[in-house]
């Protein structure tokens, strides 16, 4: 595997306020985990911090669109200046974040690249967009948007950074964990073409399996490799609470590192965001603990 190299994106500017006057607690996540030892652990080199923007969704109402786009649109470019940096020098970025907007920053650096693939471990697909959202669950947060801004669809001022519309091809794109309530999402990313490996699926074909049949399938003459993506949010909040939507019914650890380990170690992977967990929902210490301990056993790194 190529070196490693661990970058922080502390950014929170793609999820609502937990309560008014709040703002996410996600933005700690990268200082969580190096509290437990995570780059030492995975055996990685400093890669820094990419600053984000003040979280502030000023006079932002319903029906404008999505919130802190200002802020999105100027931190997108940054964040993939830093990992087309490291992708390009033959390293494997480990981007601690922050929300799932981070993951605009990944697409964005691998479309200037080329073309390649992404396999998101989420508890959701996060595939809300003008054309599907509804009046109880409209656009606005990118957190929950990201996939979709990915592909194209939704406001140019994140979809049409650099004029590279879509970062991501619809069939480029992998889901795995996602919860087997989510049908309706299901029958339109089956209809993109967008495979989905819910709970139940990988409870059924197992973890390994789908993971190493993920890997083949991203070995085509047409991709020049894949990125992964893992929020927090897939584990289940048994073992999981501290994130913003604990979803019942989740994978367990061993079932994320079981697909974590074969899509990490293909020479395929060009790099890794881990999302969405908020210290400030976890006052032990325990959850984060646990995902740290997740992340460095899918690398196959030291549990100690």
């Amino acid at each position: 595997m190529r070196p490693l190299v661990v970058v922080d994106a502390p950014s929170n500017l793609g999820l609502r306020p937990p309560a008014p006057g709040t703002v996410p607690g996600c933005y700690k996540l990268a200082g969580a985990l190096r509290e437990q030892r995570i780059v030492r652990r995975l055996g990685a080199r400093e890669g820094g911090v990419v600053v984000p923007p003040r979280y502030d969704r000023g006079e932002w109402r319903p029906g404008d669109g999505v919130f802190n786009a200002a802020a999105l649109a100027a931190y997108t470019p940054r964040l993939a200046d830093r990992i087309e940096h490291h992708v390009r020098a033959g390293d494997f970025p480990v981007v601690l974040g922050g929300d799932c907007s981070i993951q605009l920053g990944a697409s964005l650096a691998l479309r200037r690249l080329g073309r390649y693939g992404l396999a998101a471990l989420d508890a959701s697909p996060d595939f809300r967009h003008p054309g599907n959202a509804t009046e109880s669950d409209i656009v606005g947060a990118a957190g929950g948007e990201e996939v979709a801004l990915a592909t194209g669809r939704g406001q140019d001022d994140l979809t049409d950074l650099e004029g590279l519309r879509p970062y991501l091809r619809d069939e480029d794109v992998r889901f795995f964990g996602i919860r087997d309530v989510f049908e309706e999402d299901r029958a339109e990313l089956a209809a993109l073409k967008m495979p989905v490996v819910t709970v139940g699926d990988v409870r059924e074909w197992g973890a390994d399996a789908l993971a190493r049949a993920t890997v083949q399938a991203f070995e085509v003459p047409a991709l020049d490799g894949f990125w992964v993506h893992l929020d927090a949010d897939v584990l289940d909040p048994g073992v999981m609470p501290a994130v913003d939507a604990p979803d019942p019914d989740g994978l367990t650890p061993e079932e994320v590192v079981g697909l974590l380990g074969p899509l990490l170690a293909s020479g395929r992977c060009v790099g890794l965001n881990v999302t969405i967990y908020d210290p400030d929902l976890d006052p032990e210490g325990t959850a984060g603990a646990l995902l740290a301990d997740v992340v460095v056993d899918a690398f196959g790194g030291d549990k100690g």
